[in-house]
């Protein structure tokens, strides 16, 4: 959640700042603002999105330091006093952000039993505050914000800028920073992606790390006094590469971008003739894939469904015991660790902050967990040391798409690595790689060709609820269609193992229900076939993504067919139907595709 952006050199820093806020939005647009050091530090800030800050602020403001906030609102209202940056009282000191402070309530207390006057809700503002006592008791800028980060308890990626010093100081704990060097500059950003346009040279905070940063210089140590391991970086510039280009959002780009991210995925990561997947990340032998006795799957929300669907996978064709895990519950519920099973952790932005602590859980229990995320250089990747770039290049859009498909692609070629270890023979093997290579194309076959879409939007826009329901693997599409659906069109959403739909949801159904049902043809689909006429019979309006050519269309009112393929790998090519009418229904309904309300990208509190 939120976005930090900072620039330290020779240029003027406000038309960089608002660019590195624009490539950070995604991480949240309830208000937006920026504090730039020149006479003085000069402070804008307002509600709505960067182009709401970009019409206030001056047209120039002189000054080559300064820093600025997206925010994702936790602590506080949306407001403008709520804001980032936040300053001292004197106006001396002003932060950003990213994170929560637990302890905040008892710090404002003791601020306000100290005489200090509080201008926001903010648990954000008390570390100005808390700065600035540090330096009237005269130490340095970086030993005041690390004398005042220890009197946080919580979650920080924190910048700082100070009147009378041409610095900058971040620290991080639990929150991402990323430093850029270049030329004779110095930039900090929350994520990488916002630094490739100007450098590929990086630094990657670590959680207790603390920095100072002059322009084109860094220095990097503990909060502790310790000695820091950061180190310089080179990262792939293709991270910056996100313009629109000919479409009118970022949604739709990333649906269109799926077959061309598979290939990336899939690429040099298959053995036709062995039937086997092969991901070098891993780095496991046939003797220690043949050795581990579960495996446990961990992600939040599109992750979560991917994981479900990596589970299916590994133990049909590994024949091994496996387990999807929602991240947030994962730690608080005191899990059995066992350290000779093997766990993923799945993420595309690799800083969520419920996996990151998941994994943080299972090393302290000695278990071995490996990343599945998409950002190189991400805290969870970092944090694990082995695992899975899954190469969707960046996706822009809150409502991820093609991270979903390459998560899904991943996790199979694992269960096909781990299965033709154990017991899997060649030919299944064969015939799935091949299913997998052939995927693209089958997507950019039903890209050119999508069906009554139109009449599907017609059916679910102003539902007051739409049903999903699947069997198999299409029991967590039917979950990541309705979960889209929520993300960007706001209606409320239920989706259900088509078989539990009589356990409940049944009861909702009224006469033009819209029911979505996905329904391959595998031995899931005469069951699913009574599924839908239970649901015919009151009335609903069935909306059937089904293969081309299966007599099961003849069950649906509205009847979207897609490619053949092999079940287990189905979803990558029944899911975009879903992301589609997600996105058009969206459109109808007049949200913001792109940004929904209350969604940020990344979500790197707990």
């Amino acid at each position: 959640m939120c976005g930090i952006f900072g620039y330290i050199g020779f240029r003027d820093a406000m038309p960089l700042l608002i660019d590195g806020l624009r490539r950070l939005e995604y991480r949240g647009y309830d208000s937006a603002g920026l504090a730039i050091l020149n006479d003085g530090l000069e402070v804008h800030k307002c509600i709505g999105r960067v182009d709401d800050l970009a019409a206030i602020v001056p047209t120039i403001i002189p000054g080559m330091i300064g820093i600025a906030h997206t925010r994702w609102a936790t602590h506080g209202s949306v407001t403008d006093a709520n804001a980032h940056p936040h300053t001292s009282e004197d106006g001396s000191i002003a932060i950003v952000h990213n994170g929560i402070i637990e302890n905040s309530r008892a710090l404002r207390n003791w601020l306000i039993a100290e005489g200090v006057l509080l201008k926001s809700e903010t648990d954000s503002e008390v570390i100005a505050h808390l700065v600035h006592r540090a330096r009237a008791d005269g130490l340095s800028p970086v030993d005041s914000v690390r004398r005042a980060l220890t009197h946080t308890r919580g979650t920080w990626g924190v910048c700082a800028v100070f009147r009378d010093e041409n610095i900058i100081i971040c620290a991080r704990n639990g929150s991402p920073l990323v430093l850029g060097i270049g030329d004779d500059e110095t930039y900090v950003a929350s994520d990488p992606h916002a630094l490739t346009a100007h450098t590929n040279r990086v630094i990657f905070l670590d959680d207790g790390d603390i920095a100072e940063l002059t322009a084109g210089d860094v220095q990097t140590g503990r909060l502790d006094g310790g000695v820091s391991g950061a180190e310089i970086t080179t990262i792939d510039e293709s991270w910056g590469e996100a313009e629109l280009g000919d479409y009118p959002h970022y949604m739709l780009k990333e649906i269109y971008e799926q077959p061309e991210a598979l290939r990336q995925c899939i690429s040099g990561r298959t053995i036709l003739a062995d039937g086997n997947g092969k991901l070098r990340g891993l780095d496991l032998t046939p003797q220690e894939l043949q050795a581990i006795p579960h495996v446990r799957l961990i992600g939040c929300g599109t992750a979560l469904h991917a994981c479900q669907l990596g589970r299916l996978a590994i133990e049909r064709l590994a024949r091994v015991p496996a387990l999807a895990h929602v991240a947030s519950e994962f730690r608080s519920n005191d899990p059995v660790i066992d350290p000779a099973a093997l766990h993923f952790a799945v993420s595309q932005s690799g800083e969520t902050a419920d996996t990151l602590s998941a994994v943080k859980e299972i090393q302290m229990k000695n278990a071995r967990v490996m990343g599945v995320v998409n950002v190189v250089g991400s805290s969870i990747a970092r944090q694990c040391g082995q695992g899975v770039y899954i190469h969707s290049g960046p996706e822009q859009a809150v409502a991820s798409t093609k991270a979903f498909s390459n998560m899904v692609a991943a996790l199979t070629l694992f269960a096909l690595q781990i299965g033709r270890a154990r017991s899997l023979s060649r030919e299944p093997g064969v015939r799935l790689v091949k299913a997998l290579e052939e995927i693209p194309g089958q997507i950019e076959d039903y890209l050119e060709n999508q069906g009554p879409l139109s009449e599907a939007v017609e059916a679910v826009q102003d539902a007051d609820i739409v049903l999903f329901l699947g069997r198999g693997p299409s029991a967590p599409v039917a979950r990541e269609g309705a979960l889209k659906l929520m993300e960007v069109a706001y209606i409320p959403c239920l989706a259900y193992p088509a078989g539990e739909m009589k356990h409940g949801p049944i009861a909702l159904l009224e006469e033009g229900s819209p029911v979505v049902v996905i329904a391959p043809n595998d031995k899931f689909k005469q069951k699913t076939i009574s599924n839908i006429q239970e649901c015919r019979a009151r009335g609903a309006k069935i909306i059937l993504i089904h293969e081309a050519g299966d007599d099961i269309a003849e069950e649906a009112d509205i009847s979207i067919p897609v490619g053949s393929t092999d079940p287990m790998i189905s979803p990558l090519l029944t899911v975009i139907p879903l992301q589609l009418l997600a996105y058009q229904t969206g459109l109808a309904r007049g949200c913001d595709v792109d940004k929904p309300r209350n969604l940020a990208k990344s979500v790197t509190v707990e």
